[in-house]
């Protein structure tokens, strides 16, 4: 039984994690942590994910919270999980991060960690997305240089980086194989009097509206025919169950950088 302690206990993610590990005979909840503002310090993790009591206590005590786990899952933000890198490698336990929004040289600090202990970082936690990932390795190595490629991404009204980390992975993936920089050739923005465009570009287009749980295209388009590639989530268990399975598969690893390739074996 892998003991799991969860940081962001009373976010959303945070709870849907938690409902879920109470379901799954894999794992068990060892310790819930929040930032020293919560209103929900103090009480029981699963009552606030509405599960139930499960006995844990959500506190803001990180030694409290993740010195009986065997890995932790941070599904926080850019800056808490950030603020926490140098406290995370003093802890030394195993970790599944799943914040979005992080920049390059931010997620060289992720992997800077990981020479000292065992971290996998990944945008996205979902299984049909990582499976995506791969299928747009291989449609861009077939036909990436003929095709101008756009990637279109959706969310709720309340999220607050754009483009999300998975429409920024997309573009990672397909740069890397076509050689390309997505910081350098994205096109993020696009407005007035533009000119044509380019060979080399990768359109970025990012939209925020009502519940959106999140949707990604890519579009391959060509003279005379276009290849979408869609995900859409219908619900963030997706996510969590996805951050399970990791936390499960890290269980005993070794120091080093990993992400869902890893865990799905790709």
């Amino acid at each position: 039984m892998i003991r799991i302690a969860m940081v962001g206990a009373a976010g959303k993610m945070g709870r849907r994690i938690i409902s879920l590990i109470q379901d799954d005979d894999r794992c068990e909840l060892s310790g819930a942590l929040e930032h020293s503002a919560c209103p929900f310090l103090g009480h029981d993790a699963g009552e606030v994910a509405g599960c139930g009591k499960l006995g844990v206590k959500i506190t803001s005590d990180m030694n409290e919270a993740l010195g009986s786990c065997d890995v932790f899952i941070d599904f926080t933000g850019v800056e808490p999980t950030l603020k926490n890198l140098e406290a995370y490698r003093k802890i030394g336990k195993p970790m599944v991060i799943g914040s979005t929004g992080l920049t390059a040289e931010q997620t060289e600090k992720v992997k800077d960690l990981a020479k000292d202990v065992p971290v996998l970082f990944s945008p996205n936690m979902s299984l049909g997305v990582n499976l995506t990932f791969k299928v747009l390795e291989m449609v861009t190595k077939a036909i990436g240089e003929r095709y101008d490629i756009e990637i279109v991404e959706a969310h709720h009204r309340l999220k607050k980086d754009a483009p999300s980390g998975t429409a920024m992975k997309m573009g990672e993936v397909i740069a890397n194989v076509l050689g390309r920089d997505i910081e350098k050739d994205g096109a993020f923005c696009r407005h007035g009097i533009i000119g044509e465009r380019t060979d080399r570009e990768i359109g970025m287009q990012t939209l925020r509206a009502g519940d959106i749980v999140g949707e990604h295209t890519v579009m391959f388009c060509g003279q005379g025919e276009r290849i979408e590639i869609t995900h859409r989530a219908h619900t963030r268990d997706t996510f969590a169950s996805g951050a399970i399975s990791a936390a499960v598969w890290m269980g005993g690893k070794p120091n080093g950088f990993y992400n869902m390739f890893d865990v799905l074996g790709l």
